[in-house]
């Protein structure tokens, strides 16, 4: 499928905002792998912006403003891991990173997640069934993927595709919102 009204070519970064730069840079850089790339100070001491490289062009960048309001769990980020209890979010948050990673890799990512003693979900075989989810592989599951959080309760995922997207994928009708009547 392209694009015929923009070339765009991925995501260039995500920006997200963290509680405490040095143990952001800590996790990413020395939990995930990621390496720092680019720091920037703001001007008059307004906080600082850091960029992690994702491969393929792509970045995570942070920013850590000192009069940032706290975090709100289960308004602007997933309170915690899908299968561990409540994920959804508040409207115009950000609920979740994915990262690509080889499908093969999940076993031996989610141990290392686990010796770095990061809280990790469950192997999640997501299919086309009523319930979404597939205990077991079979050729319906399109995408796999492994849940954990950073150090601020930011949901991140590794994920892997199984299969080319085809326009049999698109058949759901989009949801709308339903608006209260007015007296």
């Amino acid at each position: 499928m392209t694009n015929t009204e923009f070339e765009i070519r991925g995501i260039n970064h995500l920006a997200l905002v963290c509680s405490d730069m040095e143990r952001t840079v800590d996790f990413y850089r020395n939990v995930l792998g990621l390496p720092l790339i680019k720091t920037i100070a703001l001007p008059d001491g307004g906080g600082q912006h850091f960029f992690f490289d994702l491969g393929g062009g792509n970045h995570l960048a942070f920013f850590w403003f000192p009069d940032a309001p706290p975090a709100a769990p289960g308004i602007a980020a997933a309170a915690t891991i899908p299968g561990k209890g409540e994920f959804t979010t508040a409207v115009g948050s950000m609920n979740h990173v994915a990262f690509t990673i080889p499908a093969d890799k999940f076993d031996e990512y989610r141990a290392k997640l686990k010796e770095k003693g990061v809280r990790v979900g469950y192997i999640v075989n997501h299919d086309d069934s009523p319930s979404g989810v597939a205990r077991e592989m079979h050729d319906g599951v399109f995408v796999r993927s492994l849940y954990f959080q950073d150090p601020d309760g930011i949901l991140l995922e590794f994920a892997a595709y199984l299969r080319e997207f085809t326009p049999a994928d698109v058949r759901h009708a989009p949801a709308r919102a339903v608006v209260p009547a007015t007296a």
